[in-house]
């Protein structure tokens, strides 16, 4: 019931919105637009089909346009920027942290992000540009470089005096004041915590703390996650080679990463990108989507293949096409639960070279175990439908096999397409799939040729 509930309360200004759409009352849709969080508008509007969202995308409040475009998903978020000219884009990102604005331009043309840059303010523009140095996806592409930072010799007292005068122009998501000598070298923390909890008189050298590493800027974005997991970050430095503070981290930019790729893994695995526009254009998702369904016919003819070897095999003795889709699901099944297993690993930073043998052996011995114990239910079963023996028998040492070669293609295929830098879970399905049905159709249909046949 509270889903239910929840379900009912995010769908309603979607309703709501429909209604005004369909009535043209422009006023109730723009009062309903500046009602919501910027977060919400970005939601309403992907739950919206192009045209409807090209209606009401000029509706929402100029002020608002660069929040909620930092919130829409990449598809989404190019098609309305389309519609803008470059002051508006300039206009709707001023406000934003440097990263936001980064993340926007990373998806535009490099003359339209030059055009963009250059309208800028310096200050604005210096920032932005430092975070565009680096990938998206590692530490410097997440970073907000609008730092408050402090040496370690002044007292407290002289630290909130400083905070009094910066007042409105704070970054949000300050927790701590990050402490650097006279070249800028990370030192460590200054919680504020301790800042106002703390004797006035006392240095920030003795009450700052040492505790929270800085994360390199080149370190790739599922890491600094991992990280802030750990160690319950809210926030976290980011230093350059030569430990130079390059600004900070904070926990919502994280919130963002764990996002992405718990919809990257999900999506993947159907061969999607994880900013498929649910109401992209026909013919942009038959685009996206027929390279997949390509690969997948190829593995599909594959298997079909091997079936074809054996068709003078399966004419003699059709039980062997009833019992075939038991052997390559079987093998499916436990494939994907090993593959499954090894991808979190690797997401994690659990599986390395030291581990992995043991890892293997592990799930082949699961494996094995578990193809043993399920090729004697399904012999018995087989032997009493059709009355033999030999084909229970047969269809058994096929599931044994098959469910061991699972276990060591669940392992060595995403460890094989991480060192070839393809993404396991993208292709990792794929190649498991082909992998069970070719080894499951061989050895069934084989056994069935040499000892039944």
């Amino acid at each position: 019931m509270p889903e239910l509930n929840q379900q009912n309360t995010i769908n309603q200004p979607i309703d709501m919105l429909a209604e005004a759409l369909e009535s043209g009352r422009f006023l109730r849709m723009r009062r309903l637009l500046a009602s919501l969080h910027p977060a919400e508008t970005a939601h309403l509007l992907e739950s919206l089909p192009p045209a409807e969202r090209k209606v009401c995308w000029p509706i929402i409040n100029p002020e608002l346009r660069g929040d909620v475009l930092s919130f829409l998903g990449e598809d989404v978020q190019t098609d309305l920027i389309q519609e803008m000219d470059t002051a508006d884009l300039v206009s709707a990102t001023e406000d934003l942290a440097p990263d936001d604005v980064a993340d926007i331009l990373q998806n535009l043309p490099d003359n339209v992000t030059q055009e963009v840059l250059r309208v800028m303010d310096s200050q604005h523009r210096r920032r932005v540009e430092a975070v565009l140095a680096y990938d998206e996806d590692t530490a410097g592409g997440l970073m907000n470089t609008d730092v408050v930072t402090v040496r370690s010799d002044i007292t407290l007292e002289v630290v909130l005096r400083y905070l009094r005068l910066l007042d409105t122009t704070l970054p949000p998501n300050t927790d701590s004041l990050y402490v650097v000598d006279h070249q800028d070298h990370y030192i460590g923390t200054l919680a504020l915590t301790q800042v106002v909890s703390r004797s006035r008189s006392l240095t920030v050298s003795q009450v700052m703390s040492h505790q929270i590493e800085a994360i390199h800027a080149n370190t790739d974005e599922s890491d600094v996650a991992l990280r802030f997991e750990k160690h319950d970050l809210i926030s976290a430095p980011v230093v350059d080679k030569d430990n130079h503070l390059l600004g900070r981290i904070t926990i919502d930019d994280v919130v963002d990463v764990i996002r992405d790729d718990a919809e990257h893994t999900m999506l993947s695995m159907a061969g999607l990108g994880e900013d498929e526009d649910t109401f992209a254009p026909v013919g942009k998702s038959i685009h996206r989507r027929s390279l997949w369904l390509g690969v997948n016919l190829l593995t599909a003819f594959l298997a079909a293949w091997v079936i074809g070897l054996f068709e003078t095999t399966l004419e003699k003795q059709v039980a062997l096409a009833i019992l075939m889709p038991i052997v390559a699901s079987m093998g499916g099944v436990a494939g994907s639960q090993t593959l499954t297993l090894v991808i979190r690993s690797m997401a994690l930073g659990q599986l390395n070279e030291k581990n992995q043998r043991w890892l293997l052996r592990k799930e082949m011995t699961v494996g094995a175990s578990n193809g043993l114990i399920w090729a004697i239910a399904i012999a018995i079963v087989t032997s009493l439908w059709f009355n033999s023996i030999e084909l229970g028998l047969l269809i058994g040492a096929a599931i044994i096999i098959n469910l061991v070669a699972a276990a060591l293609a669940g392992v060595t295929i995403p460890v094989a397409l991480k060192r070839f830098g393809i993404d396991p879970a993208l292709s990792g399905g794929v190649l498991l799939t082909t992998v069970t049905d070719v080894v499951g159709f061989m050895a069934f249909l084989g056994f069935a040729t040499l000892f039944i046949v």
